[in-house]
């Protein structure tokens, strides 16, 4: 099991994820610092985020499978003007990964003080213990 490093935050979710009947493995797992996704039996493909049809063959056949929680920094950005909801957290980044599974998602970037980032830089993910829940983010390593 792939156990991301469990990071508290005093404070709530600023937009909080809407937890369906299908996604809630993937949000209670979370909470505990599993990083996990589906997968198809059929084709052997990973999809994120979590899905119960693939998107590459169309099989039903999903079962949930853990992910490397390492990857490298695909871009990234630092967003000043922010939409309302984020405006007490400005700035702060954001940044794609490529995942070291042939996955690539979109999160937040933490420890960014003074740090200057190159595309290709070993990035890994960490799972936010907000007071009403968890959010995925990653850090440069």
């Amino acid at each position: 099991m792939s156990t991301l490093q469990l990071i508290p935050v005093a404070r709530k979710r600023s937009y909080p994820p809407r937890v369906s009947k299908f996604t809630e493995p993937f949000w209670s797992g979370l909470a505990q610092g599993r990083w996990q996704t589906t997968c198809c039996e059929a084709c052997g493909k990973f999809t994120f985020p979590p899905k119960p049809i693939c998107p590459h063959c169309w099989s039903d056949k999903m079962v949930w499978k853990d992910l490397s929680a390492r990857g490298t920094l695909y871009s990234w950005t630092r967003v000043h003007a922010a939409p309302r909801v984020f405006t007490e957290e400005a700035p702060y980044a954001l940044c794609v990964v490529d995942l070291d599974i042939g996955l690539r998602i979109a999160t937040r970037m933490i420890d960014t003080e003074g740090k200057n980032f190159e595309c290709g830089m070993p990035m890994e993910l960490v799972a936010l213990q907000f007071e009403d829940g968890p959010l995925f983010a990653s850090r440069p390593i």
